[in-house]
């Protein structure tokens, strides 16, 4: 009798041992084996033995039912791999959930239990009834529970996957730590794609200070997302709550907990997942049922300036490394070169007692981990707290959604970001002379009397000498009168705008040139003659005199003083001042030792003293200096006329952009323009903008790689010759790059010098930005990061103008008049500004 119950049970075992589960639940009675899987109530899910990547190892996982590539979610054994087609998974009476390494034996390689990082009790969903009918379910949240069969409340877990995630955070997962039970949950990375065993990375919340997102790099620190601020993470610009955004966070921090976790907004129509890859990289991604992929949402670190306190102390990263205002670096010399990690110190030390605060905006927060908070404060009471705490540096609002609550630092303020949008303030603590309160009552000062006691005087007295001058010129010359009259206001204008350029006396521009001699004439353009001088103090300047006889005149002489008045960059050329004196107009710069780029690139001994480090530097600043004209400037600047030479180069061999007469100022979101009359060079005007006076960013872009190109060759655009074609220098570097033969236009000077990969990448940049379509060339901000990277770039189309008919065709069907020159002098005639 006993034998035929054996048997039976034996056969009972085999059926269900075999069994291809569709349903969500498994009971005691029953087992998954290789081949099986079980799957959630609305199939968004399945869980079963899996092999990742190339790997013949089998796993216990959960993944994505439709999508097209598998995507788990969880692993079980992720330390303990099994061969193929050896393993069983069963759920055993005591609530207990383990992985046999075959069907015969009774060995466990991994279990439920041994997976938690603490008791059974650690469950925030847990029974104190005793054992029933314990059931396996997968639900469609693709969180996987121990439940008792005839329990009537649907969250009364025994033991849930979400209490121990692997790489990735579902919509109702949550990071954090439960302070009373002792529970921490966090993602810890892949080994590889291959390997699902713990790999070097981990992100978890850091409740030290304030709590923070942080990812490690084993120990170490490799990136911080940010304290949350109430609209989002500090880490991320934020302009306006995301009202329409497909996922809502929430953030608890209390005595009881802190934990993050999301949940998605319209749960039916969008799956969505936060996970880390084998390389350190946090990924937001959705899923899009038309195509079953994956579309990336968010990434980070995004870039550079996401490595963990890159520019030290007291400093912002943008490109570069900057230091805060009022703050200089703690070491020069490695600041010169680019290294930012020492970072910054205040100009002027603390005195505790009389301390005040400076507001910077637009910041990515520092790190908090050596921070306090108070979500009841206001900002003044925040403020009071921080300046009677001389360890306090700064302090900021906590709550940006509710305007409430106070955070404040202790210790030197590390890892922060320029995010371009003020999304919230910090104010940090400074000697009294340089404290808001101290700059605040000196500018109030200072404009009272200055309205007082000069503005008033000088308002009237400019009136009445301005009245003066229009009689006498008007029995003069009225003519000459008029042109003076309006020189006058504009320049008054103009330095009324921007009170640090100094008006010179035409006397001392004249000592300073030995009343203009040729000796000291360095050059001539458009504009007029160039010429060198020295000040009475010793500084050495270049003079830009007005020609009679130049088609130019007041409106881009204005245009150069208030262009280059307001910018400030290491890469444009710096306006001194300017001399307005009888019928003269002067403008004078900074000297620049080496002249024009021209002068040097396209001559034939000359250029040999342009290496390949040389060059390079030389491309990049180029590069640097547009990034600021056509972004970071307060005004976008574009210039309408870069080449060759209105490239100056000082001492040190760092290019200064020059010659902004031409160029076009744009405010809030304009990109760009046309007009009737177009000025310029050919050679290095784009197609839109030569044909059809179509101008924008992309104007300069497609410039810029024409100039790109011609320094790494060390030839002209346009008079370019090769025998076997007739393209010019563009559809010659075209040519060669289609057929891989870009080494060929490399200048036969660098053959000792140059770097193989940069100057690969410099052509494939330069002829990225002279693509035809406006729409197909990248930014400056894009060059910027493509010179300075190593990955792969996009391939180019086909470049505008690569031939020379190619511009005699667009000199013959343009649209509008042009006026222009071939290469060396700009020729202009402009439309109304």
């Amino acid at each position: 009798m006993s034998s035929i119950i054996e048997l039976f049970l034996s056969c009972f075992v085999i059926f269900y041992l075999h069994k291809s589960y569709a349903v969500d639940t498994m009971t005691v009675a029953e087992s998954l084996t290789d081949g099986d899987t079980l799957t959630s109530a609305g199939g968004i899910f399945k869980m079963g033995f899996f092999s990742p990547g190339n790997s013949t190892n089998r796993y216990v996982g959960i993944w994505y039912t439709n999508a097209s590539v598998l995507t788990v979610v969880w692993v079980a054994n992720r330390q303990f791999p099994l061969p193929k087609n050896s393993g069983v998974l069963q759920l055993v009476r005591n609530r207990n959930l383990i992985i046999l390494d075959s069907i015969q034996s009774n060995n466990t390689i991994w279990s439920s239990s041994s997976s938690s990082s603490s008791s059974s009790s650690s469950s925030s969903h847990i029974s104190k009834k005793p054992a029933l009918n314990p059931v396996l379910q997968l639900l469609d949240s693709g969180n996987l529970v121990i439940r008792d069969e005839n329990d009537q409340n649907p969250e009364n877990f025994h033991w849930q996957s979400f209490d121990h995630p692997v790489d990735t955070l579902l919509p109702g997962m949550k990071l954090g730590i439960n302070f009373k039970t002792g529970l921490e949950t966090y993602l810890s990375s892949w080994k590889t794609s291959d390997d699902p065993s713990p790999g070097d990375y981990n992100y978890r919340f850091d409740y030290t200070g304030y709590p923070q997102l942080i990812m490690r790099k084993k120990s170490i620190i490799s990136f911080r997302l940010g304290s949350w601020n109430g609209l989002g993470f500090s880490g991320i610009p934020i302009s306006k709550p995301a009202i329409n955004a497909s996922y809502k966070i929430d953030l608890i921090v209390n005595e009881n907990e802190v934990s993050y976790t999301y949940n998605l907004v319209n749960k039916s129509s969008t799956f969505s997942k936060l996970s880390i890859t084998p390389s350190g990289t946090a990924q937001r991604i959705s899923f899009v049922k038309q195509t079953k992929s994956w579309r990336v949402l968010f990434t980070a670190p995004a870039d550079h300036c996401d490595e963990y306190s890159r520019c030290g102390a007291y400093s912002t990263c943008s490109l570069l490394c900057q230091c805060l205002d009022k703050f200089t670096p703690r070491n020069q010399k490695e600041w010169e070169v680019n290294d930012g990690s020492s970072g910054c110190v205040r100009v002027k030390n603390l005195e505790c007692k009389t301390d005040g605060f400076r507001k910077y905006s637009g910041l990515k927060l520092p790190d908090t981990r050596f921070s306090w908070f108070d979500k009841n404060m206001n900002l003044e009471e925040c403020e009071m707290k921080c300046l009677k705490n001389c360890s306090c540096m700064a302090y900021a609002r906590l709550n940006i959604l509710e305007g409430s609550g106070c955070l404040i630092w202790f210790g030197d303020l590390v890892d922060m970001k320029d995010l371009s949008v003020n999304v919230q303030d910090i104010y940090v603590r400074m000697a009294s002379s340089d404290s808001d309160h101290a700059v605040l009552k000196s500018s109030d000062d200072k404009k009272k009397k200055v309205m007082i006691k000069v503005l008033l005087p000088l308002f009237f007295g400019t009136l009445i000498m301005v009245m003066s001058l229009m009689v006498c010129y008007l029995r003069k010359k009225k003519r000459t009168q008029m042109n003076m009259e309006g020189r006058l206001r504009n320049i008054n204008e103009t330095r009324n705008e921007d009170m640090e350029l100094q008006l010179f006396a035409l006397q001392s521009v004249i000592k300073a040139t030995k009343n203009f001699s040729l000796s000291c004439k360095l050059g001539e353009g458009g504009f007029g003659p160039v010429y060198k001088g020295i000040l009475d103090e010793g500084q050495e300047v270049a003079v830009k005199r007005l020609s009679k006889t130049s088609t130019q005149g007041l409106e881009e002489f204005k245009n150069e003083v208030i262009c280059i008045a307001k910018l400030q960059h290491r890469n444009l050329v710096k306006l001194i001042g300017y001399c307005m004196e009888d019928d003269e107009m002067m403008l004078i710069y900074e000297y620049m030792p080496n002249n024009s780029l021209d002068s040097i690139i396209f001559d034939g001994k000359r250029r040999k003293l342009l290496d390949w480090p040389t060059r390079y530097h030389i491309i990049n600043g180029i590069a640097r200096g547009l990034l600021y004209l056509h972004q970071d400037s307060r005004l976008r600047i574009i210039h309408r006329d870069l080449k060759a030479s209105n490239v100056l180069l000082d001492s040190d061999m760092n290019p200064k952009i020059s010659d902004f007469g031409l160029a076009r100022r744009f405010g809030g979101n304009e990109m760009g323009s046309n007009t009737r009359m177009v000025v310029g060079t050919y050679g290095y005007m784009s197609p839109e903008y030569a044909v059809h006076g179509l101008f924008s960013v992309k104007s300069d872009v497609f410039s810029f790689g024409v100039l790109l190109l011609e320094i790494v060759s060390g030839k002209k655009n346009r008079g370019f010759f090769q025998q076997d074609h007739s393209d010019n220098l563009l559809g010659h570097a075209w040519r060669l790059y289609k057929e891989d033969r870009s080494m060929e236009l490399i200048d036969e000077a660098l053959l000792e010098s140059f770097s193989v990969s940069e100057a690969m990448r410099s052509i494939q940049v330069g002829l990225l930005c002279v693509q035809h379509s406006p729409g197909d060339r990248p930014n400056m901000s894009s060059v910027v990061v493509m010179l300075a990277g190593e990955g792969s770039l996009p391939e180019p189309k086909q470049p505008g103008f690569f031939t020379e008919d190619n511009i005699l065709q667009a000199q013959c069907s343009s649209s509008v008049a042009t006026q222009f020159s071939v290469n060396e002098v700009t020729i202009t005639l402009l439309d109304g500004r």
